[in-house]
């Protein structure tokens, strides 16, 4: 029996550089209601950033960058994927899927009906940021993608990729801040490192962190490997502008913006960067780039 669970509260009082007021929907799953975690800053009449996290990150991973966008002017809103964060786990991992993700959020974006969105997605921001836009292509006005992907499981998905999966459904802690700190170039704190913990208590919060590297499509059959290939589709008429920021230390990602600026047309003419000195949570080596490369598309 799956079980939908939340992690208290109390886990998040004390976190430092987090004090942003927490905002919740609800969406529909076979399991029940699942309460999704997301914060919303600034302007009601701004043009719109989402700022959306992967593996196994939450909300907290956008910290450094909410104020300098509300600042220049933008409305950030900043959910926690099912999983992660303040949102909603489910207790079975098999109970999570990639097309359950897109269905959930898509679900979550009608409820808010969000419009003149801007995305930034990293990780699987992007994975599911991605098939998001190509769902509600005039929602959306521009991409920045970072550190993403859109796998179809046509293409060999790299080593570190598989080292990667492999560690991720082996190793016996799952050790959430630890990971993050192995996937940075700077140092990061202990303070840091138990925010990134904070929303799982125990391993039976996890059961998201551990699925999510078995869901990338690696294999043409995958479940979602045509699904993503019909997004790909769409994404190669997009001409709205579309940012590539990878930062030059991620060996997961390293190379694969290469497909995006050869098949869509909105990676033509842009000022496309790569953020230095950044390893694959780039949002928590060089946050000042990144906020730079998102207002770069306006």
């Amino acid at each position: 029996m799956v079980d939908i669970i939340r992690t208290d509260d109390t886990h998040f009082e004390n976190i430092k550089d987090w004090s942003y007021e927490p905002k919740y929907t609800e969406v529909n799953s076979e399991y029940g209601n699942i309460r999704i975690h997301y914060i919303d800053e600034g302007s009601e009449n701004s043009d719109i950033v989402l700022l959306i996290h992967g593996e196994p990150s939450w909300g907290y991973l956008y910290r450094k960058m909410i104020d300098p966008l509300v600042n220049s002017g933008k409305r950030v809103i900043v959910p926690d994927l099912p999983g992660f964060g303040r949102s909603d786990k489910l207790t079975e991992r098999n109970a999570y899927t990639y097309e359950k993700y897109v269905s959930w959020m898509s679900e979550w974006l009608e409820t808010l009906d969000l419009k003149n969105i801007t995305l930034y997605g990293q990780d699987w921001g992007g994975l599911i940021g991605l098939r998001l836009v190509a769902k509600y292509t005039d929602r959306f006005v521009n991409i920045v993608a970072a550190n993403t992907m859109l796998p179809t499981g046509d293409y060999d998905p790299g080593e570190a990729f598989m080292k990667w999966k492999e560690y991720s459904q082996t190793v016996e802690d799952f050790h959430v801040g630890g990971i993050i700190k192995g996937g940075t170039v700077r140092d990061i704190s202990q303070d840091t490192i138990d925010a990134y913990n904070a929303p799982f208590p125990d391993d039976s919060y996890k059961e998201a962190a551990r699925q999510f590297p078995t869901l990338v499509p690696i294999t043409p059959d995958d479940p979602s490997s045509q699904h993503n290939r019909d997004a790909w589709e769409v994404l190669k008429q997009w001409e709205k502008p579309f940012l590539c920021a990878f930062s030059d230390s991620d060996p997961v990602m390293a190379g694969v913006d290469k497909a995006f600026l050869k098949l869509v047309p909105g990676t033509k003419n842009m000022p496309h960067t790569t953020i230095n000195q950044a390893g694959h949570f780039l949002q928590e080596d060089n946050p000042e780039d990144c906020v730079n490369a998102i207002l770069s598309v306006f």
